[in-house]
């Protein structure tokens, strides 16, 4: 029973530190085109997915070091960053640092593809 519960609490964990971050939920639901997210987008796993609001993203090119960490240079297991919503469907995260990803929406997605622990 306790493994279950801790493995709630980690899913629970992974899933909010793929949102929008600073603002509050009815904000971060929102995706209208044109606007900027302070956004920490989840890396532990590589650069492959994000969700704004209650739609779920992948990134056009999924990032990785090759043994499923992000690349060097992003932060693990967090990056921080600015997430513009260009349209309903697509999206850019960009840093400080310099790196930009391009996300797609995934229609239909209720979910992850895949939760990294």
């Amino acid at each position: 029973m306790r493994r279950a519960i801790v493995a709630v609490a980690m899913a629970a964990g992974l899933l909010t530190g793929c949102t929008a971050s600073g603002e509050d939920t009815a904000a971060a639901r929102s995706t209208s085109p044109g606007r900027e997210i302070p956004f920490d987008l989840y890396t532990h796993c590589g650069i492959d997915e994000a969700r704004i609001g209650s739609t779920y993203f992948e990134a056009e090119v999924p990032l990785s070091d090759g043994s499923g960490n992000p690349p060097v240079g992003w932060d693990n297991p967090t990056q921080r960053g600015t997430m513009t919503l260009k349209s309903q469907t697509e999206a850019v995260f960009t840093d400080d640092a310099g790196h930009e990803v391009h996300f797609r929406a995934r229609p239909g997605a209720t979910d992850f593809k895949h939760i990294c622990a």
